[in-house]
């Protein structure tokens, strides 16, 4: 029988991750995307009975994966709240921080989450459950700008303004509910042989609308020079640009955007130093073994 981390999801570039975090025994951590733990569980091997780890994620199916250890606390919470979190636990500063962005292999497989267009399941796509708003209370809700909006930005969607639409007449006939339903207006749409790419677009900036995804990884950017202690380290791993570019433009420049900032004698401010010039990748062999693997980018830097 598998273990949970192996069978919820299997950690993309885990050495890479765990050697980027440097980590001392003795040191705290933070995994802000604690998911079946594979990482977690890495961390844990590495630290000293004096070391301590502080785990957040937000769905409670990745929660029950949590093993029975002194050492890591596991916050129930969006890591958009990483601080004030941290405060309260008096675990500030910390040593090194990690984030595996995206969705888990057990989310996109679990047809009843609706993250997955392989399954007819209803559009939902919350990753904490808690939450009120469904995909589909979304799609439904939207004026056609606004879904073109959210299908330009999120999904980077081709034609997104025909595409919004189109959702827009369809929904007129009746709501779309499931992951079939939002499928079977799509398709249509499609050109030929690009069917999957373009459902993955669409069905990804629903995703990331309903759970604010890009607004909960700028407020972690930003939090992370304030928590992490100097000559610590930020580990961050993305699936797709929207991502990857927040991250790079952070580590690099000090700045979302990309706009570095300088003091009066032209040194730069950014509280980060990257450690690579490009992000590291997973080799040939991850991806056959993990095809989801093969959009990871990983990026890794010093707080300085």
């Amino acid at each position: 029988m598998k273990k949970a981390d192996e069978t919820y999801h299997d950690p993309v570039l885990l050495h890479d991750c765990i050697d980027g975090l440097a980590l001392r025994p003795d040191g705290v951590y933070v995994d802000v995307t604690f998911g079946g733990g594979g990482h977690s569980r890495a961390i844990l091997a590495e630290l000293g009975p004096k070391g301590s780890l502080i785990a957040f994620d937000r769905d409670a199916d990745a929660r029950r994966n949590a093993p029975n250890d002194p050492r890591l606390t596991v916050v129930p919470s969006d890591f958009r709240w990483l601080k004030n979190h941290l405060r309260f636990l008096d675990k500030l500063p910390i040593d090194g921080l990690l984030a595996d962005l995206g969705v888990s292999s057990h989310q996109f497989d679990t047809a009843e989450r609706g993250f997955s267009f392989r399954f007819d399941a209803p559009l939902d796509m919350r990753m904490d459950q808690r939450a009120k708003r469904t995909a589909a209370d979304l799609l439904n809700a939207l004026d056609e700008r606004a879904l073109t909006e959210l299908l330009r930005k999120y999904g980077e969607v081709d034609n997104a303004h025909r595409v919004a639409r189109q959702l827009v007449q369809a929904r007129t006939q009746r709501r779309i509910g499931t992951t079939s339903q939002l499928t079977e207006v799509l398709r249509p749409m499609a050109r030929r042989g690009e069917e999957h790419s373009f459902l993955a677009q669409v069905f990804q900036a629903l995703r990331i609308a309903v759970n604010d995804e890009l607004g909960a990884l700028e407020a972690l950017l930003r939090v992370s020079a304030e928590v992490i202690k100097p000559g610590g380290r930020l580990v961050v791993m993305s699936y797709h640009s929207l991502e990857d570019r927040l991250v790079k433009n952070w580590m690099r420049s000090g700045d979302l955007a990309g706009q570095e900032e300088k003091d009066v004698f032209g040194n730069s401010k950014r509280p980060f130093k990257p450690l690579q010039s490009k992000a590291i990748q997973p080799s040939e062999q991850e991806q056959l073994t993990n095809p989801r693997a093969r959009s990871a980018r990983l990026r890794i830097a010093t707080r300085q």
